[in-house]
């Protein structure tokens, strides 16, 4: 059994500044792409926001339907929501890649979203 990398999770932020949801998508097409190739990363934690009305972005909803489209290639898809250690996808996530500490890990942010690459 190969030990976990020091740090497995890649942050890229695609929410500030705003962009265009055709930029969006061509770089998480190229982040998935990075990631599955790289050694070290297995998680990708997508800072997108939540939108300055409160209730959404386009940056955040243009990410998970990239991803819902993509899932083939993610073990796990996890909201910001449900990103905690009572979340079965997080703690299997955490159990195989490493326990890192993660100020977004409890906190019900939904202005990010976490995905475990195969």
């Amino acid at each position: 059994m190969t030990l976990p990398a020091k740090n497995y999770m890649r942050t890229v932020d695609l929410g500030h500044p705003p962009r265009p949801p055709a930029k969006v998508e061509a770089e998480l097409t190229d982040l998935l792409t990075e990631i599955r190739g790289s050694k070290n990363f297995r998680v990708l934690k997508i800072v997108h926001g939540y939108g300055s009305h409160g209730r959404g972005g386009t940056t955040r909803e243009t990410v998970r339907d990239w991803a819902y489209r993509f899932r083939r290639h993610f073990r796990a898809v996890i909201n910001g929501e449900d990103y905690s250690i009572f979340d079965d996808e997080t703690q299997e996530m955490r159990d195989e890649c490493g326990q890192l500490g993660d100020p977004d890990l409890g906190q019900s942010n939904p202005g990010i979203t976490i995905l475990w690459i195969k």
